[in-house]
């Protein structure tokens, strides 16, 4: 399935991807188009716009995308709602609110700075999404401080 967003990823437009290829749709396709372009690109292409003004997937309630994704398709593990509070936390600027958002938020500006390709860049940041999903399985199973 295809998937498309804005370009020039950042904190929820990098962990949406992750979500989405390692829990929602394995053979995910994501492209990534100029901010007013993105609904019509979506039509053309038979893609599913996320993290975008006004659809399903983007923000809502004061939550990011990655949490509204979480939401429409049920994911439950502890690990990944434990990701979710960072995510959001990092992404709609309440660094203060997580221990470790304001590390995403610095990682997230780093891998854009290295890899401004948006598809080079979540490819690289994927390698940390799954560190920190390990770091929280751990965690949350109360093995890890």
């Amino acid at each position: 399935m295809k998937w498309i967003t804005r370009s020039h990823v950042h904190v929820d437009r990098v962990a949406c991807p992750w979500l989405i290829a390692r829990f929602v749709d394995s053979d995910a396709e994501f492209l990534f188009v100029a901010a007013d372009s993105v609904l019509e690109a979506a039509d053309r292409e038979g893609a599913t716009p996320f993290d975008i003004k006004d659809v399903e997937l983007g923000h809502r309630d004061g939550h990011c995308s990655f949490v509204s994704i979480i939401e429409k398709y049920g994911l439950r593990d502890p690990a990944l709602l434990a990701m979710a509070e960072v995510i959001n936390a990092a992404d709609t600027g309440q660094t203060e609110s997580n221990p470790y958002a304001s590390g995403i938020e610095a990682i997230a500006r780093g891998y854009s700075l290295r890899f401004p390709d948006d598809l080079a860049n979540i490819e690289h940041q994927f390698e940390v999404l799954d560190a920190l999903y390990a770091f929280f399985r751990l965690k949350v199973a109360g093995q890890q401080k």
